[in-house]
Formats: structure tokens, sequence, C-alpha cells
């Protein structure tokens, strides 16, 4: 297990790819209780939301987040660390059959009196390299004392 001292700027991160499929779509609806028609109804989809037409059901942005999370955690906990902040910003709609991939890239290694901190730029790219989301995450690696 590598440690804080063995990170250094530059170094990145990859998580796992994830491909929604109208099944985790629905499920995801089932545990958030997030029933919008925007991840249900294709009919509803096919319509114009401004100067927008996604045509057709698109996945929860927070599937996003969560995937985030996933790669970070796994990352940090690997290390000594743990995932302290996430913010992201969703860029492109995700549609089953898409295929995301969370990456991330240490920016910053912060340490200071009372414990040592990571900052990671995120994002999520899909199956044409566009990015889905973007965002900033935090990581702490808590000093241990020593006592004699």
């Amino acid at each position: 297990m590598s440690t804080f001292e063995d990170l250094a700027e530059g170094q990145t991160i990859t998580g796992e790819p994830f491909s929604p499929t109208r099944e985790t779509i629905r499920e995801f609806c089932e545990a958030s209780l997030d029933f919008n028609p925007l991840h249900l109804d294709d009919n509803y989809m096919q319509g114009n939301f401004g100067k927008t037409n996604f045509g057709g059901i698109i996945m929860h942005g927070m599937t996003n987040f969560g995937l985030l999370t996933r790669m970070i955690t796994d990352w940090a906990y690997d290390h000594g660390g743990f995932h302290r902040r996430l913010e992201t910003r969703w860029k492109v709609p995700v549609k089953p059959g898409d295929v995301i991939t969370p990456r991330g890239r240490l920016v910053r290694l912060l340490p200071t009196l009372k414990s040592r901190w990571v900052i990671i730029e995120v994002e999520i790219v899909n199956q044409r390299d566009e990015i889905v989301a973007v965002g900033e995450a935090m990581v702490e690696f808590p000093r241990h004392e020593v006592t004699a």
C-alpha cells in the first residue's frame, strides 16, 4: 500500500467504466424516489426543453456523483486516506448504452499542521471522449501521532 508520501501532483486515477441501461436507470429511480419523466418516459423526452432535445430518457446526474465517489473512495482507502468532499457539474446527458468512465488527476498536495490533503480534479467521459461531468474532490490523509 502506498501512502501520502508516495503521491505526486499530476498522478491520475481511473475508475471502473459503467454502461447505464434502462433497468439501472429505473433502479436508481426506485432507490432515490426520483421518478422524473426525464428518466422514464421516452415520449415525454421527445419534446423540446427550450433549445434542448434529448431524444430519449437520460441517466440521473447523481449516478455520475456515485461513480466519482466510488473511484475516489476506492483510491483513497488503498492509500490510507478518506474522501472528504466532492463538487460536480453535469455537462452532457448520459443515455442508455453509453459507456462512461470516471477519471481524476491530483492537482495539489497540501500538508497542514494537523493533516495532509489532496485536491483532485475529476471528470467523467463517455465513449466519444466527451466530458459528461467535471468537478473537484478533496481527500484527507490524517497524520498519525507516534507515542513512545
